[in-house]
């Protein structure tokens, strides 16, 4: 399995968020298109070349409340194409690296909820 560098996740991100995760180079392995077909969410495989803007200009920020700690949550809207791309980045805390465990679009409501309870902020 090819494991590819997608970005860098800054400690101004990080911060943002309220996660504990380091800052870091960010990969993807081919696996995570075998995931989003899994879980249905094949829609977003268009943006996966895209995930490094994801990263690197994030709209909006923060953790999950189900993770430990060791991952953070990063949303862009893409305007033109009318959609929220959520992805996770998770520490891989065996070989100690940052990778993207999961992108799937946001729903409108989605977005706002999470908004309004704090689980994400607009950066």
């Amino acid at each position: 399995m090819a494991i590819n560098k997608v970005g860098f996740l800054s400690d101004e991100i990080i911060n943002s968020a309220g996660s504990q995760l380091s800052s870091g180079d960010v990969f993807l392995s081919d696996g995570l298109k075998n995931h989003m077909i899994n879980h249905g969410h094949s829609s977003c495989l268009p943006f996966i070349p895209r995930i490094q803007d994801i990263i690197n200009n994030p709209d909006y920020v923060g953790k999950s409340p189900n993770e430990s700690g060791n991952s953070i949550e990063l949303v862009k809207v893409f305007t033109v194409e009318n959609i929220n791309i959520e992805i996770a980045i998770k520490l891989d805390s065996s070989n100690n690296y940052l990778y993207v465990s999961t992108m799937y679009e946001l729903q409108p409501l989605k977005l706002t909820n999470r908004l309004k309870s704090g689980r994400l902020k607009k950066l």
